[in-house]
């Protein structure tokens, strides 16, 4: 093995020079990991464990190779458990039946953070908090809640679902979440637009009612005065209010993340039309944002730009307006619609587009892809499109309320390897703290090149051993940067 010959240059924290580098990219570019129904992972149940690690490290990798900063992986679809719970079976879609671990043993959950960790990645974890079931099957596990405590779960058209109504199942659907951010390094925790079930029809046709008249029953029972809309909307608010509490006094860095459908009510803005997710899925996620009950809102704004009854930047601009506590608004783009053979078709043109919309605000910028499907297969030429818009790394927003202090500047040296030329930083963080990400600022050939490296890297090879000049500031979990400093290179 060759051993590099390093010349070490001076280290000098010092003022930076007159011309200053330009300030790292700061955009959310994340993408969703569905496991229900084997949408993105894996691929099929019964995989060889390494058959799913390998297919789970091409999905990071992918992520990483289009500059992108963020997964939201889905382990909760429907309360069982894509990790080593204490409380919910496997979930089918690793073993194909449902209570069956993996085989030999490992925990999806905990693999995906430390490999999305290695690659400077975010990993965020997704829940569903509601949803119970598929259908009622033999299939269910003997410790699925649907056999374990069958009265919290009500049968509505083909799912199984816990009743948002009763306190025992918010009590269930927040120790599960909880849980998972104080056993695992995850940067986030994520509910998408599942809150009370989507209309179902019968056999008949016929609109059926959500099965809860026992439980509001009880409510009235007991002194509730809400008419029984309001009470389930009430509901809702509860446990969303209850997850960005215990979350935060778990962890306090830990982001929280909600989804909801991308139309508040029908009318708002006026020209707006469609599904009116307020009185159908009780979820009124305007009061949320506005009570600052999220640290990112990824409203799904799944309608391209022109039409007027549901125009991406007509809804983007009127969610900007309703973020009175200064969140981040991160919209969900339909990516997975590229290639449909049907009317709600798009190109991956119209997704750009859409990433151009919101760069022309001032605002904290960022979106997430559904899926990770369409990035993998690319249609339309979707993945060299991104890189075009994706061309340097970028920071995710900080989030300051959740944490402002900045990291103390690091300690940063230069040193060119005689063997090859090359030049070596190497990196330390201020004594007694752990950096999160460090960002490298090279100026060769009178241009700037930004790097976005992950914290525990210690030493980095600079692409261009024509280098002149070296910045390098630490990051914190928050987001927030350290005081940039110039390396003196040899």
């Amino acid at each position: 093995m060759r051993v590099l010959r390093l010349v070490a240059a001076t280290f000098m924290a010092r003022p930076l020079m007159a011309q200053t580098p330009p300030a790292v990219d700061r955009e959310f570019r994340a993408v969703w990991v569905a496991t229900v129904g084997n949408i993105d992972w894996p691929s099929k149940p019964g995989l060889s464990t390494w058959e799913q690690q390998r297919e789970l490290l091409a999905i990071l990798d992918r992520t990483v190779a289009l500059n992108m900063n963020a997964v939201v992986f889905h382990v909760r679809p429907g309360a069982d458990a894509l990790y080593a719970s204490p409380y919910e079976p496997w979930s089918q879609y690793i073993t194909g039946r449902q209570g069956r671990g993996p085989e030999p043993p490992w925990d999806p959950l905990a693999f995906a953070v430390e490999q999305a960790h290695k690659r400077g990645l975010e990993l965020h974890a997704w829940f569903n908090p509601y949803r119970a079931a598929y259908n009622r099957d033999t299939g269910i596990a003997r410790t699925h809640i649907a056999r374990t405590n069958p009265k919290l779960v009500r049968q509505y058209g083909r799912f199984l679902w816990m009743d948002p109504g009763d306190p025992e199942v918010r009590r269930r659907s927040l120790r599960a979440i909880v849980d998972v951010v104080k056993r695992y390094d995850v940067d986030g925790v994520h509910i998408d637009d599942y809150f009370y079930p989507y209309p179902e029809n019968d056999a008949s046709g016929k609109r059926m009612d959500f099965p809860d008249s026992e439980t509001y029953a009880r409510y009235v029972a007991s002194g509730g005065k809400l008419a029984k809309d309001d009470w389930r909307r009430s509901n809702v608010d509860k446990l969303i209010e209850a997850m960005y509490k215990e979350v935060h006094a778990a962890k306090p860095w830990v982001r929280v993340g909600i989804s909801p459908f991308g139309i508040w009510r029908p009318g708002y803005p006026p020209q707006i039309k469609g599904f009116d997710a307020y009185a159908e899925l009780y979820a009124d996620s305007k009061k949320w944002l506005q009570n600052g009950w999220a640290d990112y809102f990824a409203p799904q704004l799944y309608w391209p730009i022109s039409p007027p009854e549901q125009s991406f930047p007509v809804l983007y601009d009127w969610w900007l307006s309703q973020n009175t506590k200064h969140r981040h608004v991160w919209p969900g783009l339909a990516s997975y619609r590229i290639g449909e053979n049907n009317q709600r078709r798009v190109t991956s043109q119209e997704i750009v587009a859409e990433i151009d919309t919101m760069r022309a605000r001032n605002a904290s910028l960022g979106h997430i892809h559904f899926n990770m499907t369409a990035l993998m297969k690319s249609p339309d030429s979707l993945d060299e499109r991104l890189l075009s818009r994706y061309a340097s790394p970028a920071l995710v927003p900080a989030s300051p309320w959740l944490g402002a202090k900045a990291p103390g500047a690091p300690t940063a040296r230069a040193a060119r390897d005689t063997a090859t030329g090359d030049i070596v930083l190497r990196l330390a963080p201020t004594q007694g703290e752990k950096v999160w990400l460090w960002t490298v600022r090279t100026y060769a050939g009178e241009t700037w090149t930004n790097e976005v490296l992950p914290g525990w890297l210690r030493a980095h090879r600079l692409a261009d051993p024509g280098t002149r000049r070296a910045v390098v500031t630490a990051v914190s979990r928050t987001g927030v940067e350290s005081r940039a400093v110039e390396v003196r290179v040899p």
